[in-house]
């Protein structure tokens, strides 16, 4: 069965590893960085390494100035392994002990990241001033196999960066031994330090260091409760340690275990004679210390008060490899986690950032969107002659056997009969220009009008100022100038075949009806067949009457739907000659069917064609910017926002399976 811890354990890489991802993808949209927020810190400093092994603690001393704690660090690693000194601010960086052989099996630059590692040779290294924050480490055969010992810099000197190490610290550490005197348990700086451990949920045992003993037994007390109210650390054990000088220099000071909180009706928490943790009355500590720690007693010298009482003294190192590991881990785990999943200021919070700035995009891309800059709701439609060219050459393509034999001789009788009229318009009217061409002119002015607009609406964004908009509008309008950018589309536009563009879409509409409409596109073959049946009656009847030259009989054809069609579209003879009105009189008719189908088609090429010049704008203009504010609309719905989401609430789940 898996773990809280192991569980925890998966679903924190998990979450790292999406994250990181989606990090990277919030870089475009211009988010604050996660480096330097406490959750992202405790994340990648504290979890994620330290989550692979649960074998070891980290035990940071840390504290104010000149309060003893490389005093207090000497006496847990047995030596004399720190500088120590009677003047403040000596530690400049946290120096670390680590039981022999532990650095080839476990990555210490994972384990405390932010810090530059470097091998602990002397003692005095530490007390040298540097900019980047470095650690120093040694192995020792006196620190037990399962700790890490760490002395630290001072957390309330002037130095901010001193400040930033020993927050490192505090979020790599897995437990705190916070040094206190009489002068610094109720420093700002101190209690700043400690409230944001107790938000984490450390485990912390305080010395009271320099205490003077027996005199200051009523006062330390006060003096503990005051700096717990203030910070809301509570302490797994107490410790006090007699002011001597002598004693801390020659690594040989006492340290006397004390209750806490004292328990009721005691006003002296000093231990009766002979009294052990274990059987001491009321406390509320004894059921986290192992028989370990209870027979972990190293000296038990027999310091006679007054009132006869026996001191017992404690070896902190001991008491410390004592602890019960799987419990720390999964507390500091939990602490850390809390913080990682808070609603105010943790990953949530991100989240909700990540979509706030990604709905800012999206308004954004709203206003800028290069479809609605190209769009022209005017934008000419390709004249019905030439599309119904195309639907006769395309259904000519279709015929097959007499009926094809039977057109083609028609078609041809009619072009030859209405030559000799076509030559008499275009010596009374002029020569005409075909309509492809004057389709063209007709498109090239709406592109102007449609390309001017889009540069007065870039002015005008970059004139509201909008911090998103306005560096990439800046930098589309110093890049192209707008007459580089007509001439490209004027040289474009004239190579544009549109006898071809035309041809591709009545073909793929075609193709389309007879996938879609298979009865009506049969019924219209039979239709055809009809047509070319009675094809030598219709053609001369309708000449001779006066129709297909002068566009006289439109309506009476029209009534009919099937010779509307055999004459309209199966041989484009009257179409071609009386031109659009032929197909706007015939939506009251069952030819107004065909009229429907050919208004699609237009409203299809006029888009084909606006999609063109939207392209060439993307392409040429806009370049990757209209990719950019995509890519950011569409964060919150990636694969990495999703896992991250998912991943919190599981981790939700275990952090409360944990807490029952």
């Amino acid at each position: 069965m898996t773990s809280p811890y192991s569980a925890c354990a998966e679903l924190v890489r998990q979450l790292h590893l999406a994250i990181r991802q989606l990090e990277s993808q919030a870089a475009a949209m211009q988010t604050l960085p996660l480096a330097g927020r406490e959750w992202f810190e405790l994340l990648t400093r504290k979890l994620v390494p330290q989550l692979t092994d649960d074998a070891f603690l980290v035990v940071g001393v840390v504290g104010g100035t000149n309060i003893g704690k490389s005093v207090i660090f000497n006496h847990l690693a047995g030596c004399r392994a720190s500088a120590t000194s009677p003047f403040a601010s000596g530690t400049k960086h946290p120096v670390c002990l680590v039981p022999p052989g532990f650095e080839q099996h476990h990555d210490l630059a994972s384990i405390f990241r932010g810090f530059d590692l470097h091998p602990w040779s002397e003692a005095n290294a530490a007390l040298e001033d540097h900019l980047e924050h470095r650690l120093f480490w040694r192995t020792s055969d006196a620190t037990p196999s399962n700790l890490l010992i760490l002395d630290t810099p001072d957390i309330d000197g002037d130095v901010r960066v001193n400040w930033e190490r020993a927050d490192n610290i505090r979020r790599c550490a897995d437990v705190l031994v916070a040094v206190l005197t009489q002068q610094k348990y109720n420093d700002a700086a101190v209690k700043q330090f400690f409230r944001k451990a107790a938000e984490e949920d450390k485990v912390v045992l305080v010395v009271f260091n320099q205490v003077l003993l027996p005199d200051d037994e009523e006062y330390w007390p006060i003096w503990l409760r005051t700096f717990c109210q203030e910070t809301g650390v509570s302490p797994e054990f107490v410790y006090v340690a007699p002011a001597d000088r002598r004693a801390a220099e020659e690594n040989r000071l006492p340290f006397y275990l004390r209750d806490w909180p004292v328990p009721s009706g005691i006003t002296n928490p000093k231990r009766e004679r002979g009294q052990t943790l274990q059987n001491a009355p009321n406390s509320e500590t004894a059921c986290h210390v192992s028989s370990e720690v209870t027979h972990g007693v190293l000296e038990a010298s027999a310091l006679a008060g007054a009132s006869g009482y026996i001191e017992v003294q404690h070896n902190l190192k001991t008491d410390l490899s004592a602890l019960h590991f799987s419990s720390i881990k999964l507390r500091t785990l939990r602490g850390s986690l809390r913080t990682v999943l808070s609603e105010q200021a943790g990953l949530p919070a991100y989240l909700r950032e990540v979509r706030s700035r990604s709905d800012e995009f999206r308004t954004a891309s709203a206003l800028l969107s290069t479809h609605e800059l190209a769009e022209s709701r005017e934008w000419p439609p390709v004249p019905n002659p030439v599309v119904v060219q195309e639907v006769r050459n395309w259904w000519q393509s279709q015929r097959e056997g007499w009926t094809k034999t039977v057109h083609n001789f028609y078609n041809a009788v009619g072009r030859g009969m209405l030559k000799p009229f076509a030559s008499l318009r275009d010596r009374l009217q002029g020569e005409r220009i075909p309509p492809l061409e004057q389709y063209r002119q007709r498109e090239w002015q709406t592109i102007l009008d449609t390309v001017e607009k889009v540069y007065e609406r870039l002015q005008w964004f970059s004139e509201l100022g909008n911090p998103l908009l306005q560096p990439r509008i800046d930098r589309l309008l110093n890049g192209k100038s707008r007459v580089d950018m007509l001439d490209l589309l004027k040289t474009r536009h004239d190579l544009t075949d549109l006898e071809f563009e035309v041809r591709n879409l009545v073909s793929a509409e075609m193709e389309a009806f007879r996938q879609e409409s298979p009865q009506s596109f049969q019924l219209m073959k039979w239709i055809d067949h009809g047509a070319a049946a009675v094809r030598p009656v219709t053609s001369v009847c309708l000449f001779v009457t006066g129709f297909g030259p002068a566009g006289h009989a439109v309506q009476s054809v029209a009534a009919n739907a099937a010779v509307q069609f055999a004459v309209d579209i199966a041989s484009g003879t009257v179409t071609a000659v009386a031109g659009e009105k032929a197909l706007s009189e015939t939506a009251a008719t069952g030819a107004g069917l065909f009229e429907a189908w050919f208004r699609r088609l237009h409203a299809r090429f006029a888009a084909k064609r606006a999609a063109w010049l939207g392209r060439m704008l993307k392409d040429h203009l806009f370049g990757t910017l209209p990719d950019e504010l995509q890519a950011a609309i569409d964060i919150p719905q990636s694969d990495a926002f999703r896992t991250v989401q998912v991943t919190i609430e599981q981790l939700k789940r275990e952090v409360d399976a944990a807490d029952g």
